[in-house]
């Protein structure tokens, strides 16, 4: 029972910052400010898988999501930050991309209902009648409470593109590592014919991701071959990325049964708690491929009782255990992946039990089907590493997403001018 008290009263606190730069700049990440914030979302309206793109003029919105757990109605507002492809403030005036008000209050809410976890569910559409867009490029949408800008209660990154560039691209296995195989290459090309570029070494910047992830991403790559209207990026080392392992994922879609990779569901009273199948360490075992969904989530139910996903799905605790053979010394283990925002701090990092002789966390999560992996962080390192625990296979189905910002020599920022994803066995070469 004393087991079980631990893991009621341990509430995961997440925070990880806005950093600043020796110019007073502000950094923003997918961050949540606030222990009660819970279940933080953003994707295109009906396309719950979908990355938070939008692009200018079009007319499906954005949607964003959270849940707050204290279970009270909090006066919350929002605004928007454009920022420049580093996710640093560009410092444009805010009259000058926003069309309408710039902070605005966060008032779509609607309580639980016959949850053990009482929280309150807020939503918000972008644009909106109060606030639409007028420049491309990042932005990061700030909550903040009581109308202090300074009470930050979390902040979470989208885009707004101009399509002004083509991009082709394919994902192969990396050309110099046939023999292994344990890495994929993009090479791309951007085409802009309706762009006119004087000096692409300095006027356009490159950011190419892996699964939506920003700690492994390549940035500032610069154009290999430059030829009529074309910029070509065919690297051989610049491009690759650890493949990787297929996601691991459970299903805790219901608290009547266990789902798939769920060992045991238990109530112990007032919350559920799912103890999932022991996992194993990937990296010597043999390759297996199934369909996942490259570590996102989704919140919903299969009890036949809940209607509304949003304030009908209830929150469990959930139990993560990796057993390994000693303890990994010089960094930390972390469950990793969407469930967290890409994250990996102490909010997920693991604990070494002695007596299982295994790594073991609990996450307090809210009913849905859920990837993740397993990543080691060393310390003093900014990059998770996947492939230690995971194993590395070029045969891998990820996303890859590349993003196109141009800035020319009078501009005050960068515009988003294109944006592409490939897929590793879609878009294979």
């Amino acid at each position: 029972m004393s087991r079980i008290l631990l893991f009621i009263l341990f509430f995961p606190f997440v925070f990880t910052g806005r950093a600043n730069t020796p110019e007073e700049n502000f950094y923003y990440e997918n961050a949540v400010y606030k222990e009660d914030i819970k279940s933080m979302q953003m994707f295109r309206n009906g396309f719950e898988l979908s990355n938070p793109i939008l692009e200018m003029g079009e007319e499906t919105p954005l949607v964003f999501k959270f849940d707050d757990l204290s279970g009270e109605v909090k006066d919350y507002y929002y605004t928007v930050i454009h920022c420049d492809a580093d996710w640093n403030e560009s410092f444009v005036p805010q009259s000058d991309y926003i069309d309408g008000f710039a902070e605005n209050p966060l008032n779509d809410y609607a309580r639980s209902f016959n949850t053990s976890f009482d929280y309150v569910n807020y939503q918000l559409f972008l644009p909106n009648e109060n606030m639409d867009f007028k420049l491309s490029g990042n932005y990061a949408l700030v909550v903040y409470e009581n109308g202090d800008k300074e009470n930050i209660v979390l902040s979470k990154r989208f885009y707004v593109v101009e399509p002004m560039v083509e991009i082709q691209g394919t994902v192969r296995r990396a050309t110099l590592d046939a023999f292994k195989g344990e890495n994929h290459e993009v090479d791309f090309t951007i085409i802009h014919e309706n762009l006119p570029i004087e000096n692409p070494q300095e006027e356009v910047k490159v950011v190419l991701m892996q699964n939506n992830r920003w700690d492994n991403a390549i940035r500032n790559l610069k154009p290999l071959f430059i030829r009529d209207r074309a910029l070509i990026y065919d690297y051989n080392r610049e491009n690759v990325f650890a493949a990787g392992n297929e996601f691991r994922y459970f299903d805790n879609r219901s608290n009547r049964f266990n789902g798939e990779n769920v060992q045991a569901t238990d109530f112990f009273r007032p919350y559920f708690h799912k103890t999932l199948v022991p996992d194993e360490v990937r990296v010597n075992k043999r390759f297996f491929s199934y369909q996942e969904m490259n570590g996102n989530y989704v919140v919903e139910s299969q009890d036949p009782e809940v209607d509304d996903f949003d304030t009908e799905c209830d929150y469990t605790f959930v139990h993560f255990s990796l057993p390994l053979e000693a303890i990994l010394l010089g960094g930390t283990v972390n469950v990793f992946g969407a469930l967290n925002y890409w994250n990996a701090n102490k909010t997920n990092e693991m604990t070494w039990n002695f007596n299982t002789s295994a790594y073991e966390l609990t996450l307090l999560l809210k009913q849905g089907y859920y990837n993740y992996m397993y990543v080691y962080v060393p310390q003093g390192s900014a990059v998770a590493d996947h492939k230690n625990l995971e194993g590395s296979f070029w045969e891998t189905e990820n996303d890859y997403q590349i993003f196109v910002y141009y800035k020319e020599r009078s501009s005050r920022y960068d515009r988003l001018v294109g944006y592409r994803q490939l897929n590793s066995k879609v878009d294979r070469n």
